[in-house]
C-alpha cells in the first residue's frame, strides 16, 4: 500500500496516524478470532481496535464490543464471557450485500414466489 493512500484514507485499514499513535501510545490487549487486533492507551482512558481487513464496526464480536464501550472492564482474554448453549455465533451485518435476508415473495429473490392471495383490480 503506499505511503500517500495510507495517510489520507482509512477504509483499507489503519491510517498512518493511527499507526504512529498505537505504536507510541498502544498497549496490545489482544485479538479476536477474525484477526482484529485490540488495544488500549498506556493510562488506561482509550480503548480502540484495529481491522483485519475491511472496516466494519459488524465484525467485532459481542464480547470485544462489551470491552470496547466499557460495558465490562477485563477484556475476553482475561476474563471470558459465559455462554449460553442456545446463542448462536457471530456473524456480521449483511445489509446491503447479495447475502442479505429477503422474505418470501420479495423482488430481490431470485425466484419470486407468484401470489394466489391477491387479485389485481381491473377497470371494467
Amino acid at each position: 500500500m503506499s505511503i500517500l493512500k495510507r495517510a489520507v484514507t482509512w477504509w483499507d485499514g489503519q491510517t498512518l496516524g493511527t499507526q504512529f499513535f498505537t505504536w507510541r501510545q498502544g498497549v496490545k490487549v489482544g485479538e479476536d478470532e477474525q484477526g482484529n487486533t485490540f488495544y488500549t492507551s498506556k493510562d488506561g482512558k482509550r480503548r480502540w481496535v484495529i481491522y483485519n481487513g475491511e472496516i466494519e464496526a459488524s465484525r467485532i464480536s459481542p464480547d470485544w464490543h462489551g470491552w470496547l464501550h466499557r460495558t465490562w472492564e477485563d477484556p475476553p482474554t482475561a476474563r471470558p464471557l459465559a455462554h449460553k448453549p442456545w446463542e448462536k455465533p457471530h456473524v456480521e451485518n449483511l445489509t446491503g450485500t447479495e447475502g442479505a435476508y429477503a422474505p418470501p415473495g420479495s423482488i430481490r429473490r431470485a425466484e419470486p414466489i407468484a401470489r394466489r392471495d391477491y387479485e389485481a383490480w381491473q377497470p371494467e
